[in-house]
């Protein structure tokens, strides 16, 4: 169960990492906006767009009236779509109107977290259109923190502009993603009773784990590191965020797959957890 101290660190990794990128947007020149990043069809405008809507609507604002155009290819379902809504809106904007709605979103956030008196497992509604459900309010802090610092990254990565690979909500992100690893290997992925994959990260935030496959099929993952494991997977820490948040194809990611090369890629193929 989450305490308050708990709370407290989330909403300290989502200030950090908010108040990156607007560091990061303050000297960009007006072209830099359009670069595309690995979310499909968003360029760096598109995912400062978002960050804002989905910051608005914690905010309890009111959703944008727009009518979205109907040759976007990369709006593929209901929740696509309702995403796609409040960037669509402001992709006429000029860098300036978006960089000052983003400082204007986040001033109000940041009062509406300090002046909070939910407790950390009261239900609150976690925003996503059909995905829209009640979840606790520490739950939906570090859900907002994780989005954040993974856009952070995409667009560090396309600004190249590396940084925050180990800040407070990069180490929140890595502990998340571990957590999805049981499920994506046993389940997702289809890997047999019995089995054990290690994961060997390398870089920023190193680490290792090993997902085992037990009696029923469910997976588990802890710190030890099996000596000869069915599958080992090396990888940076960056290539294992892009393949977990689906930003990278396995087939072109830098992982060195070592032991059964089926099962290995059969398991690259769906660490993809992130909607």
């Amino acid at each position: 169960m989450a305490d308050n101290q708990t709370v407290q660190a989330y909403t300290d990794a989502w200030t950090q990492s908010i108040e990156s990128i607007s560091e990061l947007l303050a000297p960009l020149p007006t072209d830099a906006w359009n670069r595309a990043t690995e979310c499909p069809g968003w360029s760096v405008r598109d995912v400062v767009s978002h960050i804002i809507g989905v910051e608005s609507e914690m905010l309890g604002d009111p959703r944008p009236i727009h009518a979205l155009p109907r040759d976007l290819r990369h709006v593929t379902d209901d929740f696509t779509r309702y995403m796609e809504l409040p960037v669509d809106k402001r992709r006429c904007w000029t860098p300036v109107e978006i960089t000052s709605e983003l400082e204007y979103t986040v001033i109000r956030r940041s009062r509406a977290l300090r002046n909070s008196r939910h407790q950390p497992e009261d239900l609150v509604r976690w925003p996503g259109g059909p995905l829209a459900r009640d979840l606790p309010y520490a739950a939906v802090l570090r859900m907002r923190a994780f989005d954040v610092w993974v856009h952070e990254q995409d667009l560090r990565r396309a600004l190249r502009e590396p940084g925050n690979l180990d800040s407070p909500a990069a180490v929140l992100t890595r502990d998340l993603l571990i957590e999805t690893l049981p499920k994506q290997v046993a389940k997702e992925a289809g890997a047999p009773i019995g089995s054990t994959v290690v994961f060997d990260v390398a870089g920023a935030l190193p680490f290792q784990r090993t997902v085992r496959v037990g009696a029923h099929g469910r997976g588990s993952v802890d710190e030890s590191v099996e000596p000869a494991p069915d599958v080992r997977l090396a990888m940076d820490w960056q290539t294992f965020v892009r393949l977990c948040c689906g930003r990278v194809r396995p087939e072109t990611a830098l992982v060195n797959v070592i032991g059964d090369q089926e099962l290995g890629l059969r398991v690259l193929a769906h660490l993809a957890s992130t909607p």
